[in-house]
């Protein structure tokens, strides 16, 4: 299977650089919903075989031009959702900011009984996207895209793909709309495959006109590590 994961397009949350999680959440900006229709362009390449979206509103409004183009329904899973800010959602302070992405990155280094302040571990938050994946894989989907958030397609991605270590994640951002694909790899010493991440476009589509990188918001900014 070829993995398509998208984060959806700009919101206002991100203009106000806020840890804003919880559902429904809010629409897009001017500026998302113009990234949005850029994406039928940017991936008219790919066999699309069928749009998922997490049940947060901005996800959805993402993926509807590319469901548009292609007459397709956007499956929606809760699963997909956005990685619980806990006690910091709608904070924006550098400290918050910094503490939610920090329990991420113990996630991607193995720590999954790490809990969130307030929130989910590792464990309930990686497995839930885990359950979505393997729902496509049981479905038979070639090409599914999948239109999640910035911080759980950084963590899923870096933690799933065999061939990046744990300061991937560090080291790589994800604008809005960035574009991350992956594909599943035999592996003959174990049962079942493997993760190859094959492109990691942290950009957003549609090129230097729809990016603005002070206003993508706290999923897609770096990890401070202790010295």
């Amino acid at each position: 299977m070829r993995l398509i994961l998208v984060r959806h397009g700009q919101t206002p949350s991100n203009i106000q650089r806020l840890l804003d999680t919880d559902a429904p959440g809010p629409g897009l900006t001017e500026l998302g919903v113009a990234q949005a229709a850029a994406l039928p362009k940017a991936l008219g390449h790919e066999q699309v075989s069928a749009v998922y979206a997490s049940n947060l509103l901005r996800t959805q409004l993402t993926a509807q031009p590319l469901a548009d183009a292609l007459a397709q329904p956007i499956e929606v899973r809760e699963g997909l959702r956005e990685v619980s800010a806990g006690n910091l959602e709608m904070r924006g302070d550098p400290e918050s900011i910094q503490a939610y992405l920090r329990t991420v990155y113990a996630w991607v280094n193995g720590d999954l009984s790490v809990r969130m302040s307030g929130g989910p571990d590792g464990e309930e938050t990686i497995g839930r996207f885990d359950e979505v994946v393997a729902e496509l894989q049981r479905a038979g989907h070639g090409v599914p895209v999948v239109f999640s958030h910035g911080a759980i397609i950084r963590a899923w991605a870096t933690l799933r793909a065999r061939n990046v270590g744990p300061d991937f994640i560090v080291e790589n951002s994800l604008s809005n709309t960035g574009i991350v694909v992956l594909e599943t790899m035999p592996r003959p010493e174990a049962r079942g495959h493997a993760w190859e991440l094959l492109t990691w476009q942290g950009e957003a589509v549609g090129g230097a006109a729809l990016q603005d990188p002070e206003t993508d918001g706290p999923a897609a900014d770096d990890v401070e590590l202790a010295p």
